[in-house]
């Protein structure tokens, strides 16, 4: 199934200054870029095309690729000045790379890379700068037996924020924490069918216009998921990431999990 990734946002949040031209894809957690980890956990679940929709900084995630070291993620072996590798991360990875624009609204860039899907019935979109270990093949195959334009992956909100419960009086009725409501955020992470594409005017939103039209048709489905999400909208947010990764703790990375999980169960 082919996998949109919509990176082509200024990302001003993510910025250091006016003069940084990189976008927020490319933002480093450990040694890879946000994007990549982004592309290797889809690829775990066996999804390896993959439309990038670029528009800000496209030259940078265009470099990353077109020189790509494989040697930085994988063991490899150095023999007489030539290096051979033991795993490979992209080998197997087929990557369109298609610029939408700068300042083209995700809906817009939806649309612009429309052909590049070849009528398939369904395929997976992603804001390319969220992690996290949900389980993908579960969200495909509800989705998959649901009679349904879209599904959006949704999460808890994430605030810690506390909402009060005020009376006309100004005497505070109680407190909440906004993670205790009940309600849920986008999670960023979308399994469409081609009819998503009725919905999206010209310059229009996925979200707004495209899962909003198909929920007011009863045609949206979520999938909640309470286990590890992590945006990174700031550069508090993917400094947390980094750092999480360099000490190991990195739930996000389903890939190392379940090699680890297979190699426990083999036979010594």
């Amino acid at each position: 199934m082919k996998v949109v990734l919509f990176c082509g946002g200024y990302g001003m949040r993510m910025r250091n200054g006016t003069s940084d031209d990189v976008p927020k894809p490319m933002a480093m957690v450990g040694p890879r870029p946000l994007i990549w980890h982004v592309m290797r956990y889809y690829a775990h679940f066996g999804h390896t095309e993959f439309i990038l929709c670029l528009g800000y900084g496209a030259d940078h995630i265009k470099n990353f690729f077109l020189n790509y070291e494989e040697t930085t993620s994988n063991d490899f072996v150095l023999r007489g000045g030539k290096t051979e590798l033991l795993s490979t991360d992209i080998s197997d990875w087929t990557i369109t790379f298609a610029q939408t624009g700068i300042e083209s609204p995700i809906g817009e860039r939806l649309r612009r890379v429309r052909h590049h899907l070849d009528g398939d019935e369904m395929f997976l979109a992603n804001y390319a700068d969220v992690l996290t270990d949900a389980p993908l093949d579960e969200m495909i195959e509800r989705f998959s037996q649901r009679d349904a334009g879209a599904s959006m992956m949704v999460v808890p909100p994430q605030s810690s924020f506390h909402c009060v419960d005020l009376g006309e009086d100004g005497l505070v009725g109680g407190i909440t924490a906004v993670s205790d409501l009940p309600l849920w955020e986008n999670g960023g992470y979308f399994v469409l069918r081609q009819e998503v594409f009725d919905h999206i005017p010209e310059n229009g939103d996925l979200v707004a216009d495209g899962c909003a039209g198909l929920a007011k048709e009863g045609r949206l489905v979520a999938h909640r998921h309470r286990g590890f999400w992590k945006p990174t909208d700031t550069v508090k947010e993917r400094a947390a990431l980094d750092a999480a990764y360099a000490v190991g703790d990195r739930p996000w990375a389903v890939w190392e999990r379940d090699g680890a999980e297979a190699n426990a169960g083999a036979p010594a």
